[in-house]
């Protein structure tokens, strides 16, 4: 594809410029090492490095367009610089029109909240191709055009990867689109320049603060995306979380709710659950779905609401429910021979943990231990370390501290972190080891026949991360391997 960058700007509001060329353009870019001679760069002001301080390079690279908020000093007489208020903002506007507006051409549904988005969003995408829709899929396991995946490496990827993926979206004959939408990307205007038919709230919990420094801040950043939803769209937010009522305060969407606990737009409630799975009734008729826990009602809920608010019949909406299975590394179950329950979950919150311990103490008996495995990653909120320890021993018989992804910090330290969470009374139930594969074999030997491990943190990764190196690692293969010895 190439455009005249008059045409890719045409939704961009320009401060001033410097240059009077209009180039061809064949690329948008937002990494410096990508500049060519028909591509324009977009110098983001990025966490980790600033893109204004590549402007020379790219023009000495033979690109011949730049969109930055400050403007260099010289530019070279066959080139133009163009002073835009927010760079990321300017970088989505000009991803979509380059792309063709791709999101009008889908029906694009944004799940947000710190819980929950990844099953959500997944959940949504299986159904909708259930009922016979081409569809795409944006999440932290996965991206999907309709059938054919497509690696992942964030929650919610660049503005021009979205639009770039959109469009093949539509070209595959997609017609509907689920997406994660992670707080950082609403923040780094990912997200601007996309139309979104509607959006899903999940809840807000301790998370990202190592990011958005203040739990305010954190919400305030989930809230800008129903802010930005138009009147043609919808608002569907979790009425069991006191926030769902804030993030909707200033939408022009239309909004409906869904509770497991409180009154409803879509109300549903659960009347038997066990490890197999669970029994809801909704919108008062009886539906039996593989899921487990009041977390998972809660995501089924939100699933169950969207798809009607999409215009997707009731029973038909009722079926695909109860064809749903679960999505990798969220409360997965392994069995082993002597009677033994491992449960791999994503867990990585406190809430989220507290979530997935009490579902299984709701269903466990008296005389079945629950030994929970779980640490913390490196690099990231340590405020939630203590509170996380703090959970597991709570609610556990047993519990092992051990590493997440350590990332660049020590180990030890994190372990250490944790166990500030755990009073001097608590600290007989509580070991640590540091070696994540030594710490779930060990937490598999000390289980009797019809105790419960629960392996916290990484749910569906396949690799763990220590001093910037990642190495496979998964921990549904250890918990198979270790139960497969006799």
């Amino acid at each position: 594809m190439e455009y005249k960058l008059s045409h890719i700007l045409s939704a961009v509001k320009v401060i001033s410029s410097k240059g009077a060329v209009d180039p061809v353009v064949s690329e948008i870019i937002f990494d410096s090492r990508e500049a060519g001679i028909n591509s324009v760069f977009v110098a983001i002001k990025g966490t980790q490095t600033d893109g204004h301080q590549y402007i020379k390079g790219v023009f000495e690279a033979g690109c011949k367009a730049v969109v930055c908020e400050v403007m260099p000093e010289v530019i070279p007489d066959d080139c133009i610089s163009l002073q835009v208020e927010n760079s990321s903002e300017a970088l989505g506007q000009m991803a979509s029109i380059f792309y063709d507006n791709p999101s009008e051409k889908l029906k694009l549904v944004g799940v947000t909240g710190t819980n929950g988005k990844t099953t959500i969003a997944t959940l949504l995408y299986e159904m909708s191709r259930l009922l016979g829709n081409k569809t795409g899929l944006f999440s932290t396991v996965a991206n999907f055009i309709d059938g054919k995946e497509i690696k992942a490496t964030h929650t919610t990827p660049d503005a021009v990867t979205l639009n770039r993926m959109m469009k093949q979206m539509v070209d595959e004959g997609c017609s509907y689109c689920f997406m994660e939408v992670s707080s950082h990307a609403i923040h780094q205007k990912r997200i601007s320049g996309l139309t979104f038919a509607g959006g899903i709230f999940t809840n807000i919990t301790h998370d990202h603060l190592d990011y958005h420094k203040t739990f305010k801040a954190y919400i305030t950043a989930k809230k800008v995306f129903f802010d930005g939803l138009n009147k043609k769209a919808f608002a569907l937010v979790n009425a069991d979380d006191k926030n769902g009522a804030v993030m909707v305060q200033n939408t022009k969407a239309s909004v409906y709710t869904y509770s497991v606990r409180d009154m409803a737009d879509f109300k549903g409630r659960i009347i038997e659950s066990m490890f197999e799975g669970m029994q809801l009734i909704i919108d008062g008729q009886e539906v039996w779905t593989t899921f487990v826990g009041f977390f998972n009602a809660q995501n089924l809920m939100a699933v169950y609401g969207a798809a009607r608010t999409l215009g997707f019949e009731k029973g038909d909406v009722l079926v695909a429910l109860s064809k749903l299975q679960s999505v990798d590394g969220r409360f997965e179950t392994i069995r082993s021979d002597d009677g033994k329950t491992a449960v791999v979950d994503y867990a990585h919150t406190p809430d989220a943990l507290k979530n997935v311990i009490d579902t299984i103490n709701q269903i466990r008996s008296f005389d079945q231990q629950l030994i929970t495995v779980v640490g913390a990653g490196g690099d990231r909120d340590m405020s939630k370390r203590p509170v996380m320890a703090a959970e597991a021993v709570k609610g556990s018989s047993k519990v092992i501290l051990t590493s997440d992804n350590p990332r660049s910090e020590e180990p030890e330290q994190i372990i250490e972190d944790m166990m500030e969470g755990v009073t001097f009374k608590e600290r007989i139930k509580v070991i640590s080891i540091t070696n994540r594969k030594e710490a779930i074999k060990t937490a598999c030997m000390v289980a009797r026949a019809g105790d419960i491990i629960l392996i916290a943190g990484k749910g569906h990764e396949t690799y763990q991360e220590v001093k910037g190196k990642r190495t496979h690692f998964d921990d549904r293969e250890i918990v198979k391997e270790i139960f497969a010895q006799k």
